[in-house]
């Protein structure tokens, strides 16, 4: 019982740790602007769904096909996600 208890104590480490630490970071792009390299690194991007300029450390990240697409929220991540080939074209 012991054991399980620890082993229980482990995993909601494990998995506070994913969904708010570094874990995290990961899904959203890297830390800060690590995840974005590259001759635009720095600069402001557009939102390919709303068209909202979006900052180098804000908002969400997305790496397709090759390409860094920033959002300025999870909305237009998921809106993305659904269908990248409509809004892929219009991040060009």
């Amino acid at each position: 019982m012991r054991g399980l208890l620890w082993l229980l104590m482990y995993a909601a480490l494990f998995y506070l740790m994913m969904r708010y630490g570094c874990g995290a970071h990961m899904v959203h792009g890297g830390h800060d602007a690590h995840g974005q390299h590259g001759a635009t690194e720095g600069l402001p991007s557009r939102d390919p769904v709303c068209g909202m300029e979006v900052g180098p450390t804000s908002g969400y990240a997305l790496m397709h096909e090759g390409r860094a697409y920033r959002f300025c929220s999870r909305q237009c991540l998921d809106k993305f996600e659904a269908d990248p080939a409509s809004y892929a074209e219009k991040g060009a």
